[in-house]
């Protein structure tokens, strides 16, 4: 468990949920805007952008190594692709301050040093570390020497590969981490999300875990709430007719607002464990069954199994008396209808 401002992130607190923008601002900065001030009225707690640029990421070549054979953006080149779909830098401080005008955490994914380097001079307060670079170690360890708190996915990653990441970072001694579960794939398929890993997660590293879920629907984020997760990350979109690399697999604010309210009815259901009556179930108390008289019974007379039942409603003693009243004698007269009490019954 730890803090993002003045957030409680782990289990007992609220899900954290992140609007990744990512590449839906379509290279507009006033709809980035606009993206921001919908997640906050769609629920979201935290908007979350990327902080890289082409060079960054790769290199300017057109060989078969930089092409994209397959998925969501198949036939694209990498420096091409990152090219339509980076937010430039330039723009970074106006949105950190946008989203404070709009009450949203500012967050944001940085690639290399640089970018590291960039985000502290802006300021911010955490950082994301996505899955493809999980196994950038040097990466990781420059982010987490910043000691500020990391939330880092695990698409594809192994559980060796994980934990090694996990250890890079707590080598540094910043210990304010968090891993989502993640299927890079865009979308994923449901069949692929294996949410049961989430619990599994919890046991291996007894830190926050969520969900960064690239799946289609609110289904998987709702689901993984009830087997534990505490941060829901889901990429945001105005609307998915507005085209760029990411739009096809993010939520419309419609989507998002109904995502987050099953997000919330789902923690209420989860609840704390509790055994007895709830405050909701004490008025239906009295249609669970006891002991009544079922024939009228004249004092002196045995109590049988033709003069006695359980039967609802819950007035008399409880069922479990049954056996030690039944050859007892009636101390007074008692009429049909009457719970059967102790003070109704001779020795």
């Amino acid at each position: 468990m730890f803090k993002i401002n003045e957030r409680v992130i782990g289990d007992g607190a609220p899900v954290y949920i992140i609007a990744e923008m990512s590449a839906n601002h379509a290279g507009d900065i006033q709809h980035a805007f606009e993206i921001i001030h919908a997640a906050k009225e769609a629920g979201a707690d935290c908007i979350k952008i990327q902080t890289y640029t082409p060079d960054t990421m790769t290199i300017d070549c057109d060989n078969t190594y930089f092409h994209i054979e397959k998925g969501t953006w198949e036939g694209e080149n990498l420096y091409s692709l990152y090219q339509k779909a980076y937010t430039p830098w330039e723009w970074q401080d106006k949105l950190r301050d946008e989203a404070a005008k709009a009450g949203l955490d500012f967050l944001s994914t940085p690639f290399d040093c640089t970018s590291v380097d960039f985000l502290e001079e802006l300021g911010i307060q955490f950082y994301k570390i996505a899955s493809f670079e999980l196994v950038d170690i040097p990466l990781l360890t420059y982010i987490a020497s910043k000691n500020k708190p990391i939330i880092m996915s695990t698409g594809m990653g192994s559980l060796e590969e994980i934990k090694e990441a996990v250890e890079a970072i707590y080598q540094t001694g910043n210990r304010q981490l968090a891993l989502l579960k993640c299927s890079s794939a865009y979308p994923a398929r449901s069949e692929e999300m294996n949410l049961r890993t989430i619990g599994d997660m919890k046991q291996q590293f007894h830190i926050p875990i969520g969900l960064s879920d690239h799946s289609m629907g609110s289904f998987s984020a709702a689901t993984a709430v009830a087997m534990g997760a505490n941060i829901i990350e889901k990429h945001f979109c105005i609307s998915r007719t507005i085209k760029n690399p990411d739009a096809a697999f993010s939520m419309e604010p419609d989507e998002f607002r109904e995502m987050v309210n099953q997000v919330r009815e789902v923690e209420k259901a989860m609840g704390t464990v509790q055994y007895g009556v709830s405050e909701q179930e004490k008025t239906n108390t009295c249609f669970r069954r006891s002991l009544f008289v079922v024939q009228d019974i004249a004092a002196g007379e045995v109590l049988t199994p033709q003069n006695i039942r359980s039967i609802r409603p819950a007035y008399g003693l409880k069922p479990k008396y049954y056996q030690q009243v039944l050859g007892k004698k009636a101390k007074h007269d008692l009429k049909r209808g009457t719970p059967l009490s102790f003070d109704d019954i001779g020795e």
